[in-house]
């Protein structure tokens, strides 16, 4: 397994010469391993007639699916360092028990000798060359926060935490998309949350702040079992939720003895 350190940040750019978007792009977080999840995100991705995907992290962990799910982020235009990325790459720390066990079993998928030495190998270069900041403009993303990119948690109820909001705020110059809290929503720069119903599922920019999560294609924790991303235009950010076969999904976890029962379990109650 590589040792070295995947890079801190990576700045790019996708505006044209004259400072407009040329691009409309969707944006996944916290695929977990979770194949059917990714695949139906996909294929309304695609019917959208969207090419350019970014990944906030997260790709592995969880899930019964892992070596698949990093074979199609490696297509995304863009991705982040997630925690359970990370926690492949070394020995994950602060994880639950049950977390922990699927990131060892996850690591042995990566390095089974079922795959060739160089699928392996790109594998374990793709997750070790993952950014954990990318700055575009006036958007940054990450996969926890802008003060913590890897392990910070933003919570919705954190709107009660002002001063934890408004130093993260203090970091962001314009828009940060993160996800994490598997939990999508936007944070305005006045400590507000606004979940997608109370949005008609669509944001609009304005010129202010905002922290946007986007919620977990494989893992959704905000009661709503299907599938969460989102797709940014120009001017506004979509918030979409796809279902999928979950009894699929459920019933590859509870076949391995080394995920718990639990991680099918929550699936089925977006939880």
């Amino acid at each position: 397994m590589p040792a070295f350190e995947a890079r801190r940040f990576r700045r790019v750019r996708a505006c044209g010469s004259e400072g407009h978007p040329i691009v409309k792009r969707a944006i996944v977080s916290d695929i977990h391993g979770n194949l059917e999840a990714l695949e139906a995100v996909l294929a309304d991705i695609e019917e959208q007639g969207i090419e350019t995907i970014y990944c906030l992290g997260d790709i592995i962990g969880y899930g019964p699916n892992p070596c698949e799910c990093v074979d199609r982020a490696m297509e995304f235009n863009l991705c982040v360092l997630g925690n359970h990325d990370q926690g492949a790459l070394f020995d994950p720390e602060g994880f639950s028990s049950g977390a922990e066990r699927a990131i060892f079993w996850t690591r042995q998928q990566l390095e089974a000798t079922s795959a060739d030495a160089e699928t392996r190998r790109r594998r374990w270069d793709f997750l070790c060359d993952l950014p954990r900041r990318v700055y575009e403009d006036e958007f940054m993303f990450v996969h926890g926060s802008a003060r913590n990119p890897l392990n910070e948690y933003v919570f919705p109820e954190d709107v009660y935490n002002p001063r934890k909001l408004t130093r993260i705020f203090g970091l962001i110059d314009g828009c940060c998309f993160q996800g994490h809290t598997h939990v999508p929503g936007v944070f305005t720069d006045e400590c507000q949350f606004v979940s997608p119903p109370d949005m008609r599922n669509s944001f609009t920019f304005t010129g202010q702040k905002a922290m946007i999560n986007v919620g977990s294609v494989g893992q959704p924790r905000d009661g709503n079992s299907a599938a969460s991303y989102v797709v940014v235009n120009e001017k506004t950010v979509e918030f979409d939720r796809v279902p999928y076969d979950i009894d699929v999904t459920a019933q590859k976890i509870y076949d391995i003895p080394e995920l718990d029962d639990f991680l099918g379990d929550r699936l089925r109650e977006g939880r």
